[in-house]
């Protein structure tokens, strides 16, 4: 049985090495690329078998086939979310500081910049919750719901009850929950929101038969848009949670959340649609209506996720962090943001811009935390400033470039956010409301200490270890 024994080992070298060749011409990244070809070879059964498990990027390819369906049923249909790569973007007139940023964002995005739309920030459920219900109780037409964290307390009822009683007097209420985000509760949103008559999809659950196990895979979008008039996004999850003023609740956390008219509105329901169509087939509805102006303000919605050509949020940040003149300030609850980003950061501190991060003091995820002080020297020394503010835990999510360009929505500046999950992050060009997100920033920069090399190097050793083992896993954080 010689020759059977040496059969099934050369068909395993051979499947061993066409998984690592597989891996080698599509993966985008040289580390996954090199980790990858490095266990298929190492283990010539295992290591393949867990990359046909783990490793391949099916999303892609199915996202590329609805969009393919989507356009090949409706042809030219207008979509504010979406632009073929050879069409043409004309950005509205911009003052020159501005101007470099929207152009890159236009040719990196593919989605135009729009006129007319209205922002308003909303600070921790206590603001959002209410205004998220009311939009819910007035909706008469259409009613589309994205959230990671669909929490079953009882804020997450008093939602489930609004969603009811909306699809119960004829709004056609769809709701997208992650698959994991989900499990986050019991009982499961989902199954309470089905009993109650609303139509509920989940973003790729993770299942054992027949197997799916994309749990890197994850929809951390939040969207709300109620008849196509007003939209809500930003970080904010449903639950008691952000109900930041009981301070008896010990997982209380701090953040914000936007609600948003105008025309940008039919950008962000095409983003969710975009989304439904995915997980459903269902077409997306053709001959939306763009809604009517509603303020000063210009924006634009930015895409990412798995499923794009290429790293469009990275990319654009690079891009915002190259072109800042007199400040970049920048609040995120988890920070371990890809080379180019750090390098960014330090050149535009180098040449005098203020580039200031802002994290929590105290972090819900502190291996996060450790992984991120291991790497905090590098932004020290070259001028960068880092402050923490103090608890509770805050999820707040800002980007704030000048005195004109404001980043708002769902992503954070870590690998899970720009290599792994599916985000919406909204550019918003307007004075007025960047001097509002100013004055948020600069009330909690009052508050916050800030972080010298000094205080990193003198952590005891132990901690210093720590740190630096859990950062080599920061593309998986």
């Amino acid at each position: 049985m010689d020759w059977l024994r040496w059969t099934l080992l050369a068909l395993v070298t051979l499947f061993a090495c066409l998984t690592a060749v597989h891996a080698l011409i599509t993966k985008r990244d040289s580390r996954a690329a090199l980790g990858w070809v490095t266990v298929c070879l190492m283990f010539p059964f295992a290591g393949p078998v867990a990359y046909f498990v783990f490793g391949i990027n099916r999303v892609r390819t199915r996202a590329q086939e609805m969009r393919a369906r989507h356009l090949f049923a409706y042809g030219e249909v207008y979509d504010p979310a979406w632009a073929p790569d050879d069409a043409p973007l004309t950005d509205p007139p911009l003052e020159p500081e501005l101007a470099g940023v929207a152009r890159l964002s236009s040719v990196v995005g593919r989605r135009p910049l729009v006129e007319g739309n209205a922002v308003d920030v909303l600070f921790d459920g206590e603001e959002c919750y209410p205004a998220m219900l009311r939009a819910v109780d007035e909706a008469r037409e259409t009613l589309y719901l994205a959230t990671y964290i669909f929490e079953t307390n009882q804020t997450g009822l008093r939602f489930m009850d609004a969603l009811a009683r909306a699809a119960a007097r004829g709004v056609d209420v769809r709701i997208i929950l992650d698959g994991v985000g989900e499990m986050y509760s019991w009982p499961h949103a989902g199954r309470l929101l089905c009993k109650r008559g609303v139509r509920v999809v989940r973003f790729l659950p993770p299942k054992l038969f027949p197997p799916t196990l994309n749990i890197n895979l994850r929809n951390h979008r939040k969207i709300l848009v109620a008849d196509g008039k007003v939209a809500f996004t930003g970080g904010m999850n449903i639950g008691d949670r952000h109900l930041a003023a009981n301070v008896a609740n010990p997982s209380r956390v701090i953040d914000a959340h936007f609600r948003l008219y105008g025309p940008i509105v039919a950008q962000i329901e095409s983003v969710f649609l975009d989304d439904w169509n995915f997980l459903t087939g269902e077409l997306r509805p053709a001959g939306a209506e763009v809604p009517a102006t509603a303020g000063p303000a210009l924006c634009r919605t930015i895409v990412d996720g798995p499923n794009e050509d290429m790293d469009k949020l990275q990319t654009i940040l690079i891009g915002v962090v190259s072109l800042a003149r007199r400040r970049l300030w920048i609040m995120t609850p988890y920070f371990l943001p890809p080379a180019g980003l750090v390098a960014a950061m330090q050149a535009a501190a180098l040449r005098g811009v203020d580039v200031c991060v802002i994290l929590p003091e105290r972090n819900n995820l502190p291996y996060v935390a450790w992984a991120t002080r291991n790497m905090l020297w590098e932004l020290l020394q070259r001028g960068v400033r880092v402050c923490y503010q103090p608890g509770p835990f805050v999820h707040t999510k800002l980007l704030l470039m000048d005195d004109g360009y404001v980043q708002i929505g769902s992503a954070n500046l870590d690998s899970r956010s720009l290599r792994l999950n599916f985000e919406l992050v909204v550019e918003v060009y307007d004075r007025v409301f960047a001097e509002t997100i100013s004055s948020h920033l600069v009330a909690k920069r009052k508050v916050s200490r800030e972080v010298t090399l000094a205080e990193l190097a003198a952590r005891p050793f132990g901690e210093r270890v720590r740190d630096a083992a859990v950062w080599l896993f920061t593309p998986y954080l």
